[in-house]
């Protein structure tokens, strides 16, 4: 089966050793629940599965291939939606979504259908620095319909959305598994994921101080 995994992840930040150990398996269709207190290294992992940061130990590989081997190869293959929205605020909503779906080899249908997808569409032609925080989300989100990946890695995606945006996120996420998609979410609200692992941080934490010269 063609995996996305890690083996033996370990994080560091500064003189803390945020986690160790840490193993994973998504497939396709999957979807990762990543959960734990605040400081646990749920942005800390999301980040390495994307390859914004590299593990102090371990190894992240994709249908049984190290991913640090091709890593452009790896970067072309997911969406990554950290906590800011990168919205740019002279832009409007289409102009910054057609952004991201140019960089796929995406076309206006892909832009059109990503604007429906999170109700943007009475918002297509606002500037960015008119919307609020929750309408910002909701077109970085967008980039993930108009911009096609195999892996999406989510970071907190339901903050400042409504019910009925959240509901939109769970339809996306939905489609996307049942397209062979996988998804890694970190999130303190309840999204619909029906069959998701949940992975506890909280299980690979270590208190151990780094050695002098350590680091990422």
């Amino acid at each position: 089966m063609n995996l996305f995994s890690g083996r033996g992840l370990v994080c560091i930040r500064g003189e803390r050793q945020v986690f160790a150990n840490l193993a994973f398996d998504l497939a396709p269709g999957g979807a990762l629940l990543l959960s734990g207190p605040n400081g646990s290294g749920k942005s800390s992992l999301l980040r390495l599965m994307a390859g914004l940061l590299r593990p102090a130990g371990g190894t992240l590989m994709w249908d049984g291939a190290a991913v640090a081997d091709d890593p452009e190869t790896h970067r072309g293959r997911l969406r990554y939606v950290g906590h800011l929205t990168a919205v740019k605020p002279v832009l409007t909503a289409t102009e910054n979504v057609a952004f991201w779906a140019r960089q796929a080899g995406a076309g206006p249908a892909d832009v059109d259908r990503a604007l429906t997808g999170f109700a943007l569409t009475p918002l297509a032609h606002v500037a960015g620095r008119l919307l609020s925080s929750g309408q910002r989300h909701r077109v970085a989100l967008a980039r993930l319909l108009a911009a096609p990946g195999d892996l999406w890695l989510l970071d907190e995606p339901s903050v400042g959305l409504d019910q009925a945006s959240l509901a939109h996120l769970s339809t996306a996420i939905a489609a996307h598994r049942a397209a062979g998609g996988r998804v890694a979410v970190a999130t303190h609200t309840p999204i619909d994921m029906p069959g998701a692992q949940t992975l506890s941080l909280a299980e690979f934490a270590s208190a151990a101080p780094v050695a002098e010269g350590s680091g990422w």
